[in-house]
């Protein structure tokens, strides 16, 4: 369910999706959105006195959280846990500078002509998942929200999208939500970015490219939903399937999981 904020964007409420045995997850808990920087007063006061929040989960980098930081919301604890080990990808030659990608939308449509960034875009979720940091990074995530015993937990990165949307699959599969519904519920993050994924795929006609352009637009201003579809089948082959991927990769226990559905399904 969309919440609707003043200027906190792609914001949504995992509240009423089902989970294990039919039982609907909890409304007003599990908050996903894009970063905090702009939040009105109002929508900060209504994530402390109407979600009573009581954790906010920053994926970003250390670098786009000194950008952007993200505004303090009284009674909650913030927690930085960049999901991307940016220490590791400086060992290797870096297609796009990371100052690019603190304004990204200004320079995407000239690195999707890149062909290292089309293999950058198309290996991003793998990547993801395969990284032993980043599994570190979602475990202490799902270790912590296990940890919250009330209120509101709310998860984000830059625009809320892909490591927030990782995170919202971890979450849902954790409470017996179907493979369908966690993809549609990754994909809703492309009606937010509709117009700007639109706009910048028109420049890119203009100046010749194509399908292998726009793809790499759509996954770093959008989602590809192909992409995380097909992440899901790689954790699947490589890694026995996301019940054993939450358990071995980012150490949910069987208890774990029984508190989480005890605590968010209804």
């Amino acid at each position: 369910m969309d919440i609707l904020f003043d200027n906190i964007i792609n914001a949504r409420d995992l509240g009423g999706l089902t989970g294990h045995e039919g039982r609907k997850v909890r409304s007003g808990l599990l908050l996903r959105t894009a970063h905090l920087h702009d939040a009105s007063d109002e929508d900060i006061s209504r994530l402390q006195n109407e979600f009573h929040l009581r954790r906010v989960f920053d994926f970003r980098s250390l670098s786009e959280a000194e950008f952007l930081p993200d505004r303090e919301v009284p009674g909650a604890t913030h927690h930085l846990l960049p999901t991307i080990d940016l220490s590791a990808e400086r060992m290797t030659e870096q297609p796009i500078p990371q100052e690019a990608f603190l304004d990204l939308e200004r320079h995407i449509v000239n690195y999707s002509f890149y062909p290292e960034v089309q293999q950058m875009a198309s290996d991003m979720y793998p990547s993801l998942i395969h990284s032993e940091y980043s599994q570190l990074q979602y475990a202490a995530f799902l270790r912590l929200i296990v940890e919250t015993p009330e209120g509101a937990v709310l998860w984000h990165c830059f625009q809320g999208k892909d490591r927030t949307g990782w995170g919202a699959a971890f979450i849902l599969a954790a409470l017996g939500v179907d493979r369908d519904t966690i993809i549609a519920d990754f994909d809703r993050s492309n009606d937010a970015y509709r117009e700007l994924v639109t706009r910048l795929n028109n420049n890119i006609i203009a100046r010749g490219g194509g399908e292998a352009e726009m793809d790499v637009v759509q996954a770093f201003m959008g989602v590809s939903t192909k992409n995380f579809r097909n992440t899901l089948d790689l954790i699947d082959r490589e890694f026995g399937g996301m019940t054993s991927y939450l358990r071995n990769q980012l150490l949910l226990s069987k208890e774990d999981i029984h508190s989480l559905r005890k605590r968010y399904l209804e």
